[in-house]
């Protein structure tokens, strides 16, 4: 409308359409497929997609067969952090803070788990490559997994691995709308983006893939051996 101030806004929308991810399914694929369908926007440079974890691990291979899921929790745990009654938060051979390990037993064949990816920032990385090959756009890419928080009630997804984002966003050296000296202020960007794609996706909805779309400075470029979650996200 004219005479309008523009104001710093997105918009962020789950990604109907995709199938029943199977082991040995090409993800970026399957993305291109569901977001080229007909009435869909596409998807265009400087998007970002957030991806479940769990649609990642299964077209990974990641189901494996368990005795039981504390076995399985125990396979992929490093160090025991903290445990109340069954429950058991951990680190996890990425480096992850989690309760159990990240271990799924739900919507799996009886008797088999759903572990992490083995690579979350390398499956991004595949994910971001198989779609500038598909499409042509350079998008950014963040692989998430569902946390709770310390001291406070609830769950929400954050990110575990990424491709092609500013993870951090950090503004030490800065300063404030008053001039004051920024010396601790370091945004978790990719989490905030994992956090936004929840809130389209859902936990039981069947809607495993968001965009974001209008943040193309968090995107970092072309495709290329970038860093990802666990090392800041540099180019």
């Amino acid at each position: 409308m004219t005479g309008e101030t523009a104001v710093p806004a997105y918009r962020v929308w789950a990604l109907p359409g995709m199938p029943e991810v199977l082991a040995g399914d090409e993800l970026a694929k399957l993305v291109a497929d569901a977001a080229t369908a007909t009435g869909m926007p596409g998807l265009a440079h400087g998007d970002v997609l957030l991806v479940t974890s769990k649609i990642v691990s299964k077209a990974e291979g990641r189901i494996v067969e368990a005795a039981d899921r504390e076995s399985a929790i125990d396979a992929e745990t490093v160090r025991l952090v903290a445990r109340r009654g069954p429950t058991r938060i951990v680190e996890t051979r990425h480096g992850l803070v989690m309760a159990a390990a990240g271990v799924d037993a739900s919507n799996t064949p009886a008797g088999t788990v759903l572990l992490l990816p083995e690579d979350p920032d390398a499956s991004a990385r595949a994910i971001r490559t198989g779609l500038r090959d598909a499409l042509g756009v350079d998008v950014g890419v963040v692989v998430t997994d569902t946390f709770g928080r310390p001291w406070r009630n609830g769950l929400t997804d954050v990110a575990i691995g990424a491709s092609g984002v500013r993870v951090l966003d950090d503004l030490r050296g800065g300063t404030d709308a008053h001039g004051n000296p920024l010396t601790a202020t370091v945004v978790a960007t990719a989490d905030e983006l994992a956090a936004a794609g929840d809130l389209v996706k859902g936990k039981a909805e069947g809607l495993p893939v968001a965009v974001v779309r209008g943040l193309p400075h968090l995107v970092t470029g072309p495709v290329r051996g970038d860093g990802g979650e666990r090392d800041g996200g540099g180019p």
